[in-house]
């Protein structure tokens, strides 16, 4: 059941997301699949939710690409922890391309119900991805900012 259970995720990153074929959902989404992501707009359930979900990023990275890491299945449960890679070259909910590339990490848990995707709970570098398009600064870049104004500022009230 494990490697049956495996293989079906291993056919959702390679065909569904990698090769964007999107009508292979209804094969493996259960009707009511419920997709946990709070980095990721809610489309809500089933197999039309991944779809837009997966039209979402497609577009606005159409050159995406998701690598597995690490696969660990137990019963009904499997673990993906994955990569990600891709150039900002669409719309992304209102962002308009920057050209940029991007390299980010997850991880997927599954719960599979009769060798379909019932329940997924995802977890991904969001901030790294709009970092890395530069639509969010950097943290590290401002905070050596703060520092040398206060660093200035205490040098100037001596």
């Amino acid at each position: 059941m494990s490697e049956q259970n495996k293989a079906i995720i291993r056919r959702v990153f390679e065909e569904f997301w990698n090769r964007g074929n999107l009508s292979v959902a209804d094969q493996l989404f259960t009707p009511n699949y419920t997709h946990h992501d709070s980095s990721s707009p809610d489309f809500g359930h089933g197999p039309e939710s991944e779809r837009k979900r997966a039209n979402l990023y497609r577009t606005a990275f159409p050159d995406l690409r998701l690598t597995i890491e690490d696969l660990i299945a137990e019963g009904d449960t499997v673990m993906a922890r994955w990569s990600c890679h891709g150039t900002h070259k669409g719309d992304l909910n209102g962002i308009a391309p920057t050209g940029k590339p991007f390299t980010i990490s997850g991880v997927t848990v599954a719960r599979l119900l009769n060798g379909k995707l019932a329940e997924g709970f995802v977890n991904w570098d969001a901030l790294g991805l709009m970092q890395q398009l530069g639509v969010v600064p950097q943290l590290a870049a401002k905070d050596q900012t703060a520092a040398k104004a206060q660093a200035a500022t205490s040098t100037s009230t001596r």
